[in-house]
């Protein structure tokens, strides 16, 4: 396993335990999942921080800890849609019907 492998395995590992902690579920779409978990990995390496994949590093250090994951708006976006826009946490008892 090469280290961006690695690195991806350490961020799925990551993200599973609080979503867990936090009650939510990660995506259940394999294909999305890796592509998600991908783009935190490689902002983890481009950047030294687990920048969400879905959000535009401006280089405001301020700013762009707000979007470090799980940012600062993933609760209310789960709330609201039942999902956060990277689409890597789910409510618990999200459905594809309660869309």
């Amino acid at each position: 396993m090469n280290e961006h492998e690695e690195l991806k395995q350490e961020v799925y590992t990551r993200v599973s335990k609080y979503a867990e902690k936090a009650g939510y579920k990660i995506n259940p779409d394999e294909k999305i999942l890796d592509i998600v978990i991908d783009g935190l990995a490689t902002n983890k390496e481009k950047y030294g921080k687990q920048y969400c994949p879905c959000r535009i590093v401006t280089g405001d250090e301020e700013q762009d800890k707000k979007i470090i994951c799980p940012c600062a708006y993933h609760k209310d976006e789960i709330e609201k849609n039942g999902m956060c826009h990277c689409v890597l946490f789910f409510r618990e008892n999200w459905s594809e019907h309660s869309a």
